[in-house]
């Protein structure tokens, strides 16, 4: 019997779009996916997603759910790469990671680090601060992107970027939030521990962690590939 089957056409570099990855490696994600909904109790491709980056921690978790009001933990990444250190991103070249909530404004086929998921910043908040303050050129493409450098990004490594990329659009952007901490208010006298300045980031650190404290705990599935550990990436005061 003359098999049928032909390999997928060639795309060049650059030339790739959502559904040329999609069919590249689509598959192989949603299978990387499944155990790790099912062990959640929760159907792939889930109605809802919150995507929460521990700066700290360097770890990004994946929550899921059919209502923002009920989520399940679903999966623990660490990151590859980091760069600045704890507070918010305040201008163009500071190599900080955002602090604050943020959708995903588009997925990028042909990122420099294989694949990534534009982060909205900067946000409503973002700008209204550096308004007050009198700061311009914000900065912005902040990407969660495959490889192993960041300048003001989070990288995850190529194969967890292509679980994200293809999640994220399967689930459809509108219903994804993104949640950049300085690291897991969760933790005992974390918020009391933070710092005064700007005047406006003790109220930015309240309301994280109260987004933080109406998620389930995250458990780290280590017979999935999971750390038993978290990565420390700075000591904490």
């Amino acid at each position: 019997m003359t098999s049928t089957w032909e390999p997928p056409p060639y795309i060049p570099p650059g030339q790739h779009t959502v559904a040329t990855r999609l069919r590249q490696f689509g598959t192989a994600a949603r299978e990387r996916w499944q155990p790790w909904f099912a062990d959640a109790g929760i159907a792939y491709p889930a109605d809802v997603v919150v995507l929460v980056g521990l700066k700290h921690e360097r770890r990004l978790q994946v929550y899921a759910g059919p209502t923002w009001r009920r989520l399940a933990f679903v999966r623990d990444l660490p990151w590859t790469a980091t760069s600045g250190g704890p507070g918010p991103k305040l201008r163009e070249g500071d190599r900080q990671i955002p602090e604050g909530t943020y959708d995903i404004e588009s997925l990028n086929p042909n990122s420099r680090f294989h694949v990534s998921l534009r982060v909205g910043y900067p946000n409503e908040h973002d700008r209204r601060t550096a308004a007050r303050e009198g700061r311009t050129r914000l900065g912005g493409d902040i990407m969660i992107h495959g490889g192993d450098r960041s300048i003001g990004c989070i990288a995850v490594g190529d194969e967890a970027a292509e679980d994200l990329f293809v999640l994220a659009a399967d689930v459809g952007l509108e219903n994804i939030e993104v949640v950049l901490a300085p690291r897991d208010f969760r933790r005992m006298d974390t918020l009391a521990r933070t710092p005064s300045r700007p005047v406006w980031l003790r109220g930015l650190y309240t309301q994280l962690a109260a987004a933080l404290q109406n998620l389930p705990p995250a458990t780290v599935n280590t017979a999935r590939g999971g750390a038993d550990s978290v990565q420390v990436g700075w000591p904490l005061p």
